[in-house]
């Protein structure tokens, strides 16, 4: 009689972290800022229909990296949560927190769980407030913890020296044109430490406007708004028109 195969559930735990972890490498880097009027999304992202931002409720926006059909399904998710909630109770009672508690149930319980594979994931939830201090960003990684981040957070392939670049140059009260500068510089390093231009069509932006009238904040901004606001950005100001609605 053969001698069952033993694996340790330690090592059975780092090799699945580490499954998720290559998966999630794989994607593109995507970059979540504050800036003076709310929380702005960036990522590279050749897709127009293949979104890696996406608007959950009210004030609160959702960001991922890693594979495509695992973040949309936990968006979908996201997104059922929040209309029961609000529906049920009130919407002031959909919160960003909640949110985040819901999906680190969810990618946790798949994590440990031996008879599936761990999500390929990283998430981003945002939540857009009165004022920059009610601001909150939560980072989800693939066994389902919870990291409180503030100013900035990168996450996907190359999120650690991204990140570090963020933390250096990220300031309190930046314009959008402002923070959509310094992410496009940190998405542009590759990890050689050279610099690589991402055209405008290749970028995926959106928005968390505290200063829009509607009670959704959330905006995607492309186009000519978009070009605007890089070019601003490489002068050094803020664009004219940059709080009109993008399409």
């Amino acid at each position: 009689m053969s001698t069952p195969f033993y694996v340790s559930p330690q090592q059975a735990m780092a090799d699945r972290a580490e499954y998720a972890r290559k998966g999630i490498a794989r994607g593109r880097s995507l970059v979540v800022l504050q800036f003076a009027d709310g929380i702005v999304f960036v990522g590279e992202n050749p897709s127009r229909a293949l979104h890696k931002f996406s608007e959950i409720y009210d004030r609160i926006g959702f960001a991922a990296a890693g594979k495509y059909n695992e973040y949309e399904n936990l968006r979908i998710g996201g997104v059922r949560y929040a209309d029961l909630r609000g529906y049920t109770y009130d919407r002031d009672d959909v919160t960003a927190r909640g949110l985040a508690n819901v999906y680190a149930q969810t990618l946790g319980t798949i994590f440990s769980s031996a008879a599936e594979k761990p999500y390929e994931v990283e998430l981003v939830v945002a939540e857009v407030g009165e004022t920059p201090e009610g601001d909150q960003i939560y980072r989800l990684p693939h066994d389902g913890s919870i990291v409180d981040e503030h100013g900035s957070v990168a996450v996907g392939g190359n999120a650690e020296q991204i990140s570090s670049y963020l933390d250096q140059r990220h300031e309190e009260g930046m314009t959008l044109a402002e923070a959509l500068k310094l992410a496009v510089q940190a998405l542009s390093r590759d990890t050689n430490g050279s610099e690589r231009e991402i055209p405008a069509e290749r970028l995926e932006v959106a928005v968390l406007d505290r200063t829009r009238p509607q009670k959704r904040k959330f905006k995607r901004i492309s186009g000519g708004q978009l070009s605007r606001l890089l070019d601003a950005g490489a002068a050094g100001g803020d664009a004219e028109g940059a709080s009109e609605d993008a399409e």
